[in-house]
């Protein structure tokens, strides 16, 4: 799933599952599952994580990087 792979990318190699989990409100094994492609992500969490950090869901749903509402300024 790519929004698995963007989720991955947007963690990068500075934070561990479990802290990128913690920010977001979801397990750590939930978000491995994410990541893996092995689970879909919600409406909901995408939503979490382009809020905390400042993406779009839209980028996080098809790699877009048009500016949105929910961007961080």
């Amino acid at each position: 799933m790519a929004a698995g792979r963007r989720v991955r990318e947007l963690r990068g190699l500075d934070m561990t599952q479990r802290e990128f989990a913690d920010r977001i409100g979801i397990s750590q094994a939930y978000l491995s599952n994410v990541e893996h492609g092995k689970v879909e992500v919600g409406a909901e969490i995408l939503l979490r994580i382009a809020l905390e950090f400042g993406r779009t869901m839209e980028w996080l749903l098809t790699g877009e990087d048009r500016p949105g509402p929910l961007a961080k300024k």
